[in-house]
């Protein structure tokens, strides 16, 4: 795998892996220890997208890779073991599942302000999402999807949570405010 707009490689074996991420910031090789912690077995399904949907840049760069879906708000302190990328919180529909290296689909951020902190550390330990799509912009959600650096979009033409399947693979350009959804 290749991150996309710099001169870093990752290992041949990694070529197997589903997740390719741009990064804007200087962890370009954080981006593709993260996307190779999360990866599968399989490519991209062929053919073209049977979605696409338009919104607005969070933060910049180019991911793809298997859609993780939620009706439910994430909550970073108490809610993430940022360790694994893993959804500790107790009622969660996710609870026990890792969001590492995956294209994490969900409204938004709630709890306190230990979200960007979380989400920090998941980046740091190579478990954060390669992507983030969310409905509801807050300063907890831009400051944690800075602090990711992962490609983010929101303010979506068509409700992602309602069109997007967990399992689904999806591409996300936040650079030109794109997300394609594949169906697997």
């Amino acid at each position: 795998m290749t991150v996309q707009g710099s001169e870093d490689s990752v290992t041949p074996s990694a070529l197997a892996n589903v997740a390719v991420a741009k990064q804007g910031g200087p962890d370009h090789a954080g981006a593709a220890a993260t996307a190779e912690a999360g990866a599968m077995s399989t490519l991209r399904p062929p053919g073209p997208p049977v979605l696409r949907l338009t919104g607005r840049k969070v933060v910049g760069g180019v991911a793809e890779g298997e859609a993780l879906v939620t009706h439910d708000h994430v909550s970073g302190w108490g809610g993430v073991d940022a360790r694994t990328g893993t959804i500790v919180e107790t009622h969660h529909e996710l609870r026990g599942q890792s969001f590492a290296g995956k294209v994490l689909v969900f409204p938004g951020a709630k709890g306190s302000s230990g979200w960007s902190a979380t989400f920090h550390l998941a980046r740091l330990m190579h478990k954060a999402p390669a992507a983030m799509v969310f409905t509801e912009m807050t300063t907890k959600i831009a400051l944690g999807a800075v602090v990711t650096r992962a490609p983010a979009l929101t303010d979506f033409d068509q409700d992602p949570i309602e069109l997007i399947r967990t399992g689904d693979w999806v591409r996300v350009d936040a650079d030109a405010g794109v997300l394609e959804v594949y169906r697997r």
